[in-house]
């Protein structure tokens, strides 16, 4: 099983040669997929020095959004399944096998690693609540049981995500995802995982114009 891992990259020149290291020393067959959001801080200047270390690199000429990236991403995929790596250090890459054992175990096209499955993850109190809320609105109107709908870890199927038609370019690519595979029926399982949230002084980029724009994108497909 060939796993395709596409990371989102926007300013994270701190976090990306880190986290591509990290990407690198999981032990799968797998490719990388670096879509650069047209960043301003240096960080595309390191992935072209690293480009010769063997992952795909895909470079935005305007900053269109976290959405656009993930779909430029998408669309260059080869694996049989594709996870997204956010480029800061809150999600750990080793956790790949524990949604991948899922997939063998329950034959499961969707996988979510929850970070909120079990104690609360270190996260600032208004992303805490935030996710609460979202997710739970998501259950509401979709009938689901999840417990973390904006999780970055989202193992899909390569050919569903293709079945999706994605249009989304900010943040609300979350709920896209998560809203089109519960109306098409599609289970998905959760399996825990490690999260260290970082804080907006750190670089956090979600605002709750993110939150609004979630919430209308969670209605928005519900009653399409």
């Amino acid at each position: 099983m060939r796993l395709s891992v596409v990371i989102p990259v926007f300013n994270e020149r701190a976090t990306i040669l880190n986290i591509l290291d990290r990407v690198s020393a999981v032990d799968l067959d797998k490719e990388v997929i670096v879509v650069d959001d047209c960043s301003t801080d240096g960080t595309r200047d390191l992935l072209r020095e690293r480009a010769s270390d063997g992952f795909t690199l895909v470079l935005h000429d305007v900053n269109q959004g976290k959405g656009a990236a993930l779909r430029s991403g998408f669309a260059r995929a080869t694996g049989d399944f594709v996870i997204v790596q956010d480029a800061d250090l809150e999600y750990d890459p080793a956790d790949y096998v524990k949604l991948l054992a899922v997939v063998e175990d329950r034959d499961a096209v969707a996988v979510y690693g929850s970070r909120l499955a079990q104690e609360r993850p270190t996260m600032a109190l208004r992303h805490f609540v935030g996710n609460r809320l979202l997710t739970g609105l998501t259950n509401l109107l979709y009938g689901s049981q999840l417990t973390d709908m904006e999780t970055c870890y989202k193992l899909l199927k390569r050919g569903l995500v293709n079945e999706l038609c994605l249009s989304s370019n900010s943040f609300n690519i979350e709920p896209e995802i998560t809203a089109k595979l519960l109306k098409k029926g599609i289970a998905i399982y959760e399996v825990p995982i490690s999260y260290a949230g970082r804080s907006f002084a750190e670089g956090k980029k979600i605002s709750w114009v993110d939150f609004v724009s979630a919430v209308w994108t969670l209605v928005r497909i519900r009653l399409a």
